[in-house]
This record gives structure tokens, sequence and C-alpha cells, in this order.
């Protein structure tokens, strides 16, 4: 048993590390409590292709789906009650999406946004799930994603710092240590469970291709994840030497073809992610972390250590990442050699503020006609 003295430098340090990384993220970003202080655009309706599905006339006719019965099973959304969205977010039928959303990144979500409805053949059976800091005003993130898509379905779920802060490492840069990062490994949790399938998606990227074909790439029997693997990159510089150095912990990876994978475009299975426990697996990665220095990278070791050499392949054009640069200098990249479905600023280099200095690089030319931000001198007719 500890002794009073250990137990309150525990409670301290707790405390203090909670108190340091929402700090870190704060500074990074504006008050979401109390404003956004961009302004955008309303985007266009986009309508459903002749073949597209009609999810609510579907569900019109025959009342509740059977699975509607699960939606409150997880009441973590902060909406307001609406009774479409309860429909429609149970619907098999619909292509549904995870991202995080605060003030920081809006931009860069407002884009995504529109270029996956711009897109897809059925922009009307997309369904957002936003994920939002408990501390943000959700109410404000509503209202920005409303005034600019009328017409989008969405919901907006709270994320508690709390839950994750405890388990943060820092990384090699500050962005990557904010609460709101490991969010894309509560997903199960934060979603209703009648959510069986989503595809995640970082705010720093635009589609170019349909995502209802990313949304459909075959998980097999047992896969619990799909992503586009790089094997050619070096995987053992995703852990230390601590790491490499300890039989135990290297033999995490034997008899597994482990490759690099980004956790920015995933396609996850969440009934078969609740059912095998999955983020129980990688908090208990971090908690180690936390007692002996495994890895330097954020959110990405753990997700490598428990499904690296597991996953279903993804063609590459579905994540040509990278193009924000490195983490330290953000310096301008090319693509990779292929076909481009989707281009994903991963990297200190984030399109919006390199058109803001003046300093694009060239692809950030790809990036700006999504861009919905009002510039400064405009005015509401």
């Amino acid at each position: 048993m500890k002794k009073p003295r250990q137990l309150l430098f525990s409670l301290f340090l707790t405390i203090y590390i909670f108190l340091f990384l929402t700090t870190s993220c704060l500074a990074q970003q504006p008050d979401v409590r109390t404003s956004i202080p961009q302004r955008f655009r309303e985007a266009p309706k986009f309508y459903n292709a002749p073949h597209c599905p009609s999810i609510l006339g579907r569900i019109d006719k025959v009342g509740r789906t059977d699975d509607s019965k699960d939606l409150n099973a997880n009441d973590n959304s902060d909406d307001d009650n609406n009774d479409k969205n309860d429909k429609f977010v149970c619907s098999n039928d619909a292509v549904h999406i995870a991202m995080t959303l605060d003030a920081a990144y809006i931009r860069g979500s407002m884009a995504a946004i529109l270029s996956t409805l711009q897109h897809t053949s059925c922009p009307q059976n997309v369904f957002f799930h936003f994920v939002a800091s408990a501390s943000a005003d959700a109410s404000l993130l509503r209202a920005t994603i409303s005034a600019s898509f009328p017409y989008l379905n969405f919901k907006i779920y709270r994320f508690h710092d709390s839950a994750v802060a405890g388990l943060i490492s820092t990384s090699i840069r500050s962005a990557l240590d904010c609460p709101l990062n490991y969010a894309r490994s509560y997903l199960a949790d934060l979603l209703p469970p009648c959510v069986r399938r989503v595809v995640y998606l970082d705010s720093d990227l635009v589609l170019v291709d349909d995502i209802a074909k990313l949304a459909a790439i075959p998980l097999g029997a047992e896969k619990v994840l799909a992503a586009p693997e790089y094997c050619n990159a070096n995987f053992t510089s995703y852990f230390t030497p601590t790491f490499w150095s300890n039989p135990s912990l290297s033999l995490t990876f034997a008899n597994r073809k482990a490759c690099y994978f980004n956790t920015g475009v995933m396609v996850i299975d969440l009934g078969r992610w609740r059912a095998g426990d999955y983020t129980t697996k990688i908090e208990e990665w971090m908690e180690l972390q936390k007692r002996m220095r495994i890895y330097e990278l954020g959110s990405l070791p753990p997700f490598l250590l428990v499904f690296a050499g597991k996953i279903a392949a993804v063609d590459h054009r579905w994540n040509q990442h990278g193009l924000g640069g490195d983490n330290f200098r953000g310096l301008c990249r090319d693509l990779h050699p292929g076909p481009v479905s989707l281009l994903h600023w991963s990297g200190k280099g984030k399109p919006w503020a390199r058109l803001d200095a003046s300093r694009p690089c060239p692809l950030d030319a790809l990036w700006a006609p999504y861009d919905l931000l009002k510039p400064p001198y405009s005015f509401d007719s």
C-alpha cells in the first residue's frame, strides 16, 4: 500500500500532466468556448444521383430501424433532439464518417467536408460524426457547420480530455499531444452501438474521389480496420532503441508482416473493435509508454503496436499523405507515384497556413478550391 506522501505526489503529478496538456493545446488555438474567429461561406447543396437509395424514405415507410434501439446506448452526443438524424444515424445504407472538430483546424474540416460531398455520388447519404472536446462550445461548432452546410447530416459528440490526458506522453510535436488527437481510439465508445462501420478522416485532407468506394473496402472475415500500408517505410524508426532492445517487447511483431500505416485515413469495423476491446489494448501500450519510453510520435505508435500487420490493405491512392512535410520544418513535398483519390497534408505544414503566409507549396493549390473561408473584406448580402 502506498504511503500518504506517495499518494499525494502521484495525485499532484497526474493533475500537473493534465493541466500541461490542456494548456499546451489551448495555446495553439482560439478559445473555442467563446468564438471562432473565421467566417465561412455557405457551400452549395449537393444531391443524390438517381441510383442512390433513399434512406429517409425507406425508414419513413417501415418505421424505425431494428438498430435504432441502440442509438442512445452510448449517449455522448451534444446535439439538439433531431428526429431525422436519429433515424439516419443507424442506417447501414449511409456512409458514416468520423472526424474531430475544433477551432484550430475547423478551416481544414470545412474543406474536407466540402470535398467529400462534392465528389460522392450520394452526398445526401453521408453522415458525419464529429468529435469535439467536452470543454468546447458544441453549440457554436454546430452553428458554424450548419451555416456553411445547412443540409448536412451530422452529430457532435463530447470527448472528455480527462479520459486520456493521464495516458499521454510528450512527443516530438506539441500538436500531437492534444487529447483530442487520441479521440480516434475511442470512436467505438463515443458513437452509438448501431454504427458498425465508419471511415475516420483527419481534418487536413481533401477527397477527389467518391468516399463510398473507400467505405466499401472489404475487411474480410476478421480484420478490424483497413488503411493504406507503406512497407517501404523504415518501420523500426517509429519505436525507440529501448523498445527494440527488449526481447519481450520486440517480439510483439513476431510472425507479423508489420508495415507503417497512417491513422489519418482508416476504415474501421466498430462492431469488431468493441468485441475485441481494442481501446483497452491501445491504452495498455500507452500505460507502458508512461513507465518506459518506447516511442516518440503521439497517437500513431499504439495503433501500430496493436494493428500493424493485421489490417486490410487499401490502395495508396486513398492516402497521398505527407504533403505537410515532416514534423519539424513542414517543407514542400511531391505526390507519391500513382493515381490520387485523397490528398493528405499530414506533417507540420498546413495548406491554409502557408496560403495565408503567401508561401504556399505547389500542391497547396489543390486544396485552395475547397477553402470556404470568407475574406476579411467580404460583406454579407
